[in-house]
């Protein structure tokens, strides 16, 4: 009773020209659907399949006011929206982390050979010298501080997606720079 409540209120304030009842009535209707459309695409992950359709619900709840409820069919719109969350879980399982892990390094460098040490050093700050200025902060906060995607893109203020490209695309730029001083 108090759920039937809070649902009709807060429908009342989402879209005020189509009545709760009459909305949750057509969620409802296509959320078996909706569920076996989601289950076919994801199978055999039924958890993912659920989350999907309540993810799919949820935003078709938020965006009542700019659906048409009495002349469209929500039916295309809700299974349209389910698809694109879908493709969205395909590519986030997707992704390949960008740069090298700092687990993939031993605790400390052996520093036996110092003057090898001085070496490397001059020879990396003199291919970062040459690489663009965008190029030389990617490798740095991705390479140099051990900052995954997500918290490069973060600080940098860049999509995610621009992180991989700069890295990729600064790495070859690197490798041409080294390539020449070696």
């Amino acid at each position: 009773m108090h759920d039937d409540r809070a649902f009709s209120t807060m429908h009342r304030k989402a879209a005020p020209n189509v009545s709760s009842a009459d909305a949750a009535r057509d969620l409802g209707d296509q959320r078996a659907a909706l569920h076996r459309y989601v289950t076919r695409l994801v199978a055999p992950d039924l958890h993912q399949a659920e989350d999907i359709v309540q993810e799919t619900l949820l935003r078709a709840w938020q965006h009542a006011d700019q659906l048409d409820w009495a002349q469209r069919p929500i039916r295309q719109w809700l299974f349209r929206i389910a698809r694109n969350l879908v493709v969205d879980a395909w590519r986030k399982d997707r992704s390949v982390p960008i740069g090298i892990a700092a687990d993939l390094f031993p605790e400390r460098a052996d520093r036996s050979d110092l003057a090898e040490t001085v070496a490397d050093r001059h020879l990396l700050l003199h291919g970062l010298r040459q690489l663009p200025a965008q190029h030389r902060e990617i490798l740095v906060h991705v390479h140099l501080l051990g900052r995954g995607g997500d918290d490069t893109a973060h600080a940098l203020g860049i999509p995610r997606g621009t992180v991989k490209s700069r890295t990729h695309h600064a790495l070859r730029a690197m490798r041409v720079a080294l390539g020449e001083a070696a």
